[in-house]
């Protein structure tokens, strides 16, 4: 089981850099594209007006799907912010019940937010809502890595809590902490 939940949140990782290329990749083409018109201005006075429609719209489904895929695999490496001035002062018994807390708390905000983006993909989907931009997208396709990254995000905190109450220490433990000093 630790091998396929391991592989599923490297996957949405993988996914959400996939996302991240295709932002470079778009933003640089309309980025020649801009300057393949100002040498054209330049040189015949005129410009040819190349540009990719709705480039910013899909830019923006992008950056959504690859910040939501993103998160389980953040919060496995360690990589989500930690204000861990308390519970590094805490002693041992008291810091892991306030690690069980706080994963619980997460555990019940994701899988609220998971059920809610579910539901706003299934609705999209049901009324045929669009983006407004000049490609025209049906919404329920964006949304759904946003839906997806959030539902992994709550299979991965259930993943942790089990952990952490079976005596395990949190994977991110001692990741990413103390990034000034090494």
């Amino acid at each position: 089981m630790r091998a396929a939940l391991d592989f599923v949140y490297r996957a949405a990782g993988g996914l959400a850099a996939v996302f991240i290329v295709a932002i470079v990749a778009i933003v640089f083409a309309q980025v020649c594209l801009n300057l393949a018109d100002k040498i054209s201005v330049a040189m015949t006075g005129q410009g040819v007006g190349l540009t990719i429609p709705s480039y910013s719209d899909f830019t923006g489904f992008f950056l959504a799907g690859s910040s939501f895929l993103a998160l389980a695999y953040a919060l496995r490496a360690g990589g989500h912010i930690r204000v861990s001035l308390l519970t590094n002062k805490m002693p041992a018994a008291m810091a892991r019940l306030s690690e069980i807390a706080v994963i619980c708390l997460a555990l019940v905000m994701s899988g609220y937010a998971s059920w809610y983006m579910g539901l706003l993909v299934l609705e999209s989907h049901e009324f045929g809502d669009r983006s407004s931009g000049m490609v025209s997208v049906p919404l329920w396709i964006p949304q759904l890595p946003v839906a997806f990254g959030l539902i992994i995000l709550t299979i991965a905190l259930a993943d942790e809590l089990i952990c952490v109450l079976r005596g395990a220490e949190p994977s991110w433990q001692g990741k990413g902490e103390n990034l000034l000093n090494e």
